[in-house]
């Protein structure tokens, strides 16, 4: 680990000094951050708990104790992080700039590993932009909750970063946005080939499927207003291939299209800031949301199946004021809608679906934090309770029957240099 870094950083020196001979300027930044927390109990989660989405469904064991009723808790520095902005000379009339940034979270549910957080060059004509390479999400955006626990509002939030050519137009107030978007550390759930009757996150689906995720939007900016809505397809190929109870594989032509909205709206001023948004998602497990997919119909004889959208609709709003010592809070609700077709279930039997939080019926997440910001510091606390109803798959609708809740309570405290 710490020659990565000093690797990273006598690059950035290098670099640096070249670069100041040839019209180039360029910004170090960084952070160290430190993330102590707890639980009340298990949760779905990667990075060992620092990326947390809901609380576990209860399991019993033959004494009927419920196993996911255990407290877990933490300390982390994973999330300190080392970037620079980089401006260049013009290409042509456009003016350059690009940024290369890294943390130590690793992937999945590795960590203490270096990744590449945003790497992008964009060329910029006034009132037009162009850039290329990996960074938010256009679902992600400019509207994100300013919260401290490190899922930054998922899976009621959009979150990943990602690989795309973006587009963007500015005339005066309006600004319109274009995408095609790939896949890399945030993937999609799908059907593991291996195993086909387990759900696994892999950027294959997408792959062979040779279209990129693509998105448009539009959004009003005035005086610290910001609202706006996005469009996103995704098209991907669950399997390429099948295998009968005969170990015969046949090839297979699958392929499941989605759309997704979403709308925001933000104030800011020196004091407040007040963000929303909401997202009609169908199959965005790649942006760390919930939902996914199923089986609507299988060919007897190739095995070739046909498959319908798991839709979740999924809200949140936040409020934050003050400068120095700011309080706030968040709450988001997420409800399953179903499927648009009838899951294939021949005979009574189980429905198969791929996806996160498929036997969930509602999320609802409240939370307060109170932080203290001085240049260069943040320290903070925050406080938030979860509470998830898990239940029965009705493979007619593709809705949740016969639910039950389970809580979660989780503490999370911050501290931050930042330079």
């Amino acid at each position: 680990m710490k020659k990565y870094i000093l690797l990273f950083l006598c690059l950035i020196i290098v670099s640096g000094s070249f670069a100041q001979m040839q019209d180039f300027k360029f910004k170090f930044y960084g952070q160290i951050r430190t993330d102590l927390y707890y639980n009340s109990r298990a949760n779905v989660e990667t990075v060992d708990g620092l990326f947390y989405m809901y609380p576990k469904d209860k399991v019993r064991d033959p004494d009927g104790n419920d196993l996911n009723s255990t407290p877990n808790s933490n300390f982390y520095t994973l999330y300190s992080r080392l970037g620079v902005d980089v401006a260049g000379p013009k290409l042509g009339t456009a003016k350059t700039s690009a940024k290369i940034e890294a943390d130590f979270r690793g992937t999945g549910t590795s960590y203490s590993v270096v990744r590449l957080r945003h790497a992008y060059l964009n060329l910029d004509w006034g009132k037009s932009a162009l850039l290329l390479g990996q960074t938010w999400h256009p679902l992600y955006g400019e509207v994100a909750p300013q919260i401290l626990n490190l899922s930054m509002g998922a899976p009621f939030q959009p979150f990943s970063r990602a690989p795309q050519i973006r587009y963007r137009y500015t005339n005066k107030n309006f600004q319109l946005t274009g995408a095609a978007v790939w896949q890399s550390q945030y993937t999609s759930q799908g059907i593991n080939p291996d195993k086909p009757k387990e759900s696994i996150k892999s950027h294959e689906y997408l792959k062979n499927g040779c279209i990129p995720e693509i998105y448009v939007g539009a959004d009003y900016k005035n005086n610290g207003f910001l609202a706006g809505v996005g469009v996103e397809m995704l098209s991907m190929k669950p399997r390429t291939e099948s295998i009968d109870e005969n170990n015969k594989k046949y090839k297979v032509d699958e392929r499941i299209t989605t759309l997704s909205y979403e709308a925001h709206v933000k104030y800011t001023n020196k004091n407040w800031y007040v963000g929303a948004k909401s997202v009609l998602g169908s199959n965005l497990t790649q942006a760390s949301g919930l939902g996914g997919f199923g089986v609507k119909s299988i060919d007897e004889q190739t095995l070739e199946q046909k498959y319908t959208p798991i839709r979740f609709s999924s809200s949140w709003f936040n409020v934050v004021y003050g400068k120095k010592w700011k309080p706030g809070i968040f709450v988001g609700y997420a409800k399953n809608l179903g499927t648009s077709d009838a899951l294939y279930a021949p005979n009574g039997t189980d429905a198969q679906v791929y996806g996160t939080g498929t036997n969930l019926d509602q999320l609802a997440t409240a939370g307060a934090e109170l932080t203290y910001n001085v240049p260069h510091w943040k320290f903070g606390l925050e406080y938030t309770l979860s509470s998830a109803w898990y239940g029965s798959l009705n493979a007619s609708n593709g809705k949740i029957r016969d639910t039950h809740a389970v809580c979660n309570n989780r503490i999370v405290a911050v501290a931050m240099f930042m330079f």
